[in-house]
């Protein structure tokens, strides 16, 4: 892969790199008309790759919808505790390939049998990823593994400890890593042309409505029994819950302080990675805020709101993050990177990827659009009031901006593209478990930071790995 900064070394003109650079692993470039356009017609390549999955719920589904278009893969086995869903992930690969994945109830059972697995995807609740991870890269597989890293701190540096001894990939599911639109925006248009000016502030929100944020059901007999839940660890020490609660546990485990980080690490995990990636490292400080305010009966807050304090080699930063499980509304889920001289808002949804310049203060953006990097939004930017009572206070209406193309891919696409390219040797990471846990970390001390009305100072103990 060509280096995305090289542009800045004389003699590489725009066009050449536009040609040239393709996304290790990810199977797109940015090139004209589109700069994200995804590169087609590749042929299956010789070394095949044999992929089992451990967990197969509704992220396994999404996972394996942005696999079935990467060649070179063999879906050799699929494995969940729940009957139903293996059946599920057996039929998919079925229908799609023509051929039949061994079927497993038990992760460790799969690893021991499955001798010729070179990769294990993990799909399962966040309190099995590192235990699924770290035995599958002691079984000699290369592993990729949703994000949270774990339920805990201790979980994620496990994870990242295995990899080490293993000597075995490991890629943890932020997909945002690979996606050619944040590439694209962190550095050409942040790093490069500096179109934000100096940043001091970001912002990002995933707001959810309580019609997505219901428990989740399903009839009671295609459920795991008594005996299996409480094998797979959805029990609790010293309590004999009912088949009802157990039930609930498994269906609904993001609810429960044993099981997950919440909505903050369930949603939030994927924006303030974002927060550390662009910022270029973790912050030093969180305070929180969160409620079960709607939710009555749930362990993890409803709702939370937290500001992260940086220091950037240009000076101070804050973000603020809010998830609620209440509302929909203020446009579901984005980023937003806020400057002197511009406004990036960003996300996996091209309609809420927005560009603003600051009119008066930023130099004009005309060059980039003749040279191609940006172009002219096809809606301007609303006007500002200008009536007397507020005129005083009022600033001029921002320019409005587009990206130059789009993803027309599955957003996690590019990411496996990117696994199964390193386990062949063509391309690096773009977010391994020491990577990702660098950016984890100060989303475990969220909730804390909430439960304790607090702020915490992240130190070396708080964040190492």
């Amino acid at each position: 892969m060509e280096n995305l900064t090289s542009l800045d070394n004389a003699g590489i003109t725009r066009r050449s790199f536009l040609h040239k650079s393709v996304l290790a692993g990810a199977g797109l470039v940015l090139g004209a008309p589109s700069i994200l356009k995804a590169v087609g017609g590749a042929e299956a390549p010789s070394n095949m790759i044999n992929v089992g999955f451990i967990g197969c719920g509704k992220q396994h589904e999404v996972v394996f919808n942005a696999m079935v278009n990467i060649p070179g893969l063999r879906y050799t086995a699929v494995c969940d505790i729940m009957k139903d869903r293996v059946g599920a992930a057996y039929g998919r690969i079925r229908s799609r390939f023509g051929y039949d994945p061994k079927r497993y109830i038990d992760a460790a059972d799969m690893l021991e049998k499955e001798k010729d697995l070179d990769a294990v995807i993990v799909t399962t609740p966040d309190f099995w990823h590192a235990p699924h991870t770290v035995m599958s890269l002691q079984a000699g597989k290369h592993v990729y593994c949703e994000k949270m890293m774990s339920n805990s701190l201790e979980g994620a540096r496990s994870m990242v400890k295995a990899m080490d001894e293993t000597g075995k990939l490991c890629q943890i599911g932020h997909q945002r890593r690979s996606n050619p639109r944040y590439i694209y925006t962190l550095k050409e248009l942040i790093q490069r042309h500096k179109i934000c000016g100096r940043i001091i502030n970001a912002n990002a929100h995933w707001n959810r409505a309580v019609s997505s944020s219901r428990d989740i059901t399903v009839p009671a007999k295609i459920l795991p029994n008594k005996e299996t839940l409480l094998k797979y660890g959805y029990g609790r020490p010293n309590e004999n819950l009912s088949d009802e609660e157990l039930q609930r546990r498994f269906l609904n485990w993001r609810l429960y302080k044993d099981l997950s980080g919440g909505p903050i690490s369930d949603l939030g995990a994927h924006q303030i990675d974002i927060f550390n990636w662009f910022f270029g490292g973790p912050p030093k400080s969180v305070i929180a805020s969160g409620g079960c305010d709607y939710f009555k009966d749930r362990e993890h807050f409803d709702n939370v709101m937290c500001i992260f304090d940086y220091d950037t080699p240009e000076g101070g930063a804050r973000a603020f993050y809010q998830v609620l499980t209440t509302t929909s509304a203020g446009g579901g889920y984005a980023e937003s990177f806020m400057g002197t001289e511009g406004t990036i808002e960003i996300s996996e949804r091209s309609a809420y990827t927005k560009i603003y310049r600051e009119s008066g203060s930023a130099p004009s953006w005309d060059p980039l659009v003749q040279q191609g990097w940006l172009k002219k939004a096809s809606a301007p930017a609303a006007a500002a009031d200008s009536s007397d009572a507020i005129a005083s206070y009022a600033s001029a209406a921002p320019e409005g901006f587009e990206l130059p193309g789009d993803l027309n891919l599955p957003p996690h696409q590019p990411h496996l593209a990117n696994f199964f390219a390193a386990i062949r040797g063509e391309a690096k990471l773009n977010c391994d478990a020491r990577e990702a846990l660098e950016s984890e970390a100060p989303i475990y001390w969220v909730n804390p930071a909430a439960e304790r009305n607090e702020i915490i100072k992240l130190t070396e103990e708080h964040l190492h790995t």
